[in-house]
């Protein structure tokens, strides 16, 4: 018997969400609304100005928000990655375990990664990402024991950056296909996926079972131009594939059939952890043996929950009415 559901491996963001004046939004010097990924310079210059403001903290990073969500239904997680030898690594760990996720994290050298979302008074949201001590990730933070104990093995896209975090990854999959454990990957991303789409193809095609992605990342993946042409090359690459289009549901693509899963009609609040908690449902079906249906409805439905709030993780699920959705199904 597997001691975990999901071993995750991904960059570990410890998620900052404070609340700033429009006048110190300026003074950093980057535009509101925007998405920016700044340097050891700039989180130097930065985290000094937030200090004595009202801070909200929590673990984050796209595989801890899905393998909270996991544990949120009732399975078992392991998540790898690297952090800094700070209190925000420190904070990390601990959040992760308070939510039930076996964290086996390293240390590295750089600070802790983090995610700075700034929220102006105008509700306003701009983000800044810190990679820090994620991209030290290496063989030796890899536990091929745990991987053997888990029933899969989850990478998202975001590992693809550094030669130390893709030689990580690389190893982590040769160890679970040497025990027979599944291996799921997200594609994360769409500049991620232009960026290294030859090495993606490569190792999808040699060691991925599971694959997906959202229209954008799957289109860009397989040089196609609508979902159900990127679901269909896809489906040559690796037994199950998973197009999410938002509002107009998702296909998954298992064996030889294909099922479009619909969505759930929601009003959108903040698209942020959408895919993350999708992937939550899908590997938690997986991992729990639930028809292909049940499991893409599963997932639909936390994405769209998701959906209907701000922030990217639901505080909890009522299995009550996770209970009754597949029973639907």
């Amino acid at each position: 018997m597997s001691t975990f559901d999901v071993f995750a491996l991904c960059n570990p963001l410890y998620d900052l969400q404070v609340q700033v004046s429009d006048a110190l939004l300026v003074s950093f010097g980057f535009p509101k609304g925007g998405v920016c990924l700044i340097d050891r310079e700039q989180y130097d210059e930065l985290i000094p100005k937030l200090a004595g403001l009202p801070i909200h903290a929590t673990p984050g990073g796209s595989a801890a928000n899905t393998v909270i969500g996991i544990q949120q239904l009732g399975g078992t997680t392991c998540y790898t990655g690297k952090v800094g030898a700070d209190s925000y690594g420190a904070a990390y760990r601990n959040g992760m375990i308070s939510r039930g996720v076996q964290a086996n994290l390293g240390v590295g050298s750089q600070p802790t990664g983090l995610s700075v979302i700034l929220i102006t008074p105008d509700a306003q949201r701009t983000m800044f990402t810190y990679l820090g001590a994620c991209r030290e990730l290496g063989l030796f933070d890899i536990d091929p024991d745990a991987i053997a104990q888990s029933r899969y093995l989850y990478i998202t896209g975001y590992c693809w950056d550094t030669q130390n975090q893709k030689d990580a990854v690389l190893f982590a999959m040769e160890q679970a296909r040497a025990a027979g454990v599944p291996i799921a990957l997200s594609l994360s991303d769409p500049f991620v996926v232009r960026r290294h789409k030859e090495e993606l193809r490569r190792v999808v095609n040699d060691h991925v079972d599971v694959l997906f992605g959202n229209q954008e990342e799957a289109e860009v993946f397989t040089e196609t131009s609508s979902p159900e042409a990127a679901v269909d090359v896809l489906r040559s690459y690796c037994n199950t594939a998973v197009v999410t289009m938002s509002a107009a549901g998702s296909y998954i693509a298992h064996g030889s059939h294909v099922y479009r899963i619909e969505p759930f009609a929601v009003a959108a609040v903040d698209a942020t952890g959408a895919g993350d908690m999708y992937a939550a449902g899908l590997l938690y079906g997986l991992t729990h043996d639930l028809a292909v249906p049940a499991t893409g409805r599963l997932a639909s439905y936390l994405a769209a929950r998701v959906v209907a709030q701000l922030g990217p993780r639901l505080d909890a699920i009522d299995p009550q009415v996770v209970a009754e959705l597949l029973a639907e199904a």
